[in-house]
């Protein structure tokens, strides 16, 4: 059958893929657990102390992982990551300009929010590409609701970048940030899952 030789010398091409994107997203894990303690360290006190705890903001457009998102199926998780990671490079971009306005002397911290919006959206598209290689489209045609948001969060938050409470901004920024990294290493636990076994 032709059709059964194409999908076997196919399966070699996917599990390069699926590596391919699992290596990148444990190498973004990395750089988002970096980006998170950089950008601490240049908020001042209270962030950063013991016990502080700032509160959960929420953030237009975007939620942590659902608790029972692990229990879904492979397909289903992965469309999940790929939709957050297309919803992060808006929001990033709106924390590297307040950062750029609070912390004009942090040019590593502003490089590593500007490398952290490009990586997000490198990975969003690796993990769409897995998607398509496993035969899961993708819910067609993205609408622009994530900038949309990300321009709404600006707003909302703009005016703590010009006046003397910044307080909302940063704690924005760290939520952003924590979020990133949240989303980074569940889509990297998540390609694990699909190893030569298949789909989990």
């Amino acid at each position: 059958d032709p059709q059964t030789d194409s999908s076997v010398s196919s399966l070699p091409h996917l599990e390069a893929k699926i590596r391919q994107t699992h290596s990148l997203a444990g190498l973004l894990t990395k750089y988002a657990e970096q980006l998170l303690q950089e950008y601490v360290q240049h908020q001042g006190d209270p962030f950063g102390l013991p016990g502080f705890s700032p509160p959960r903001l929420p953030v237009a457009g975007l939620s942590a992982p659902a608790p029972g998102h692990a229990g879904l199926p492979a397909p289903e998780r992965l469309r999940l990551d790929a939709a957050a990671l297309a919803e992060l490079p808006p929001l990033l971009d709106v924390v590297r300009r307040h950062q750029a306005e609070l912390n004009p002397r942090a040019p590593r911290l502003l490089r590593r929010l500007e490398d952290a919006a490009r990586q997000a959206r490198a990975l969003g598209a690796a993990v769409e590409a897995v998607l398509a290689a496993l035969g899961s489209e993708t819910h067609g045609p993205r609408p622009e609701p994530p900038a949309a948001a990300a321009a709404a969060t600006a707003t909302a938050t703009a005016t703590a970048t010009t006046t003397a409470d910044v307080f909302p901004a940063k704690v924005l920024g760290l939520r952003v940030c924590g979020l990133y990294r949240e989303w980074v290493s569940r889509t990297e636990a998540d390609l694990g899952q699909l190893g030569p076994g298949g789909p989990a």
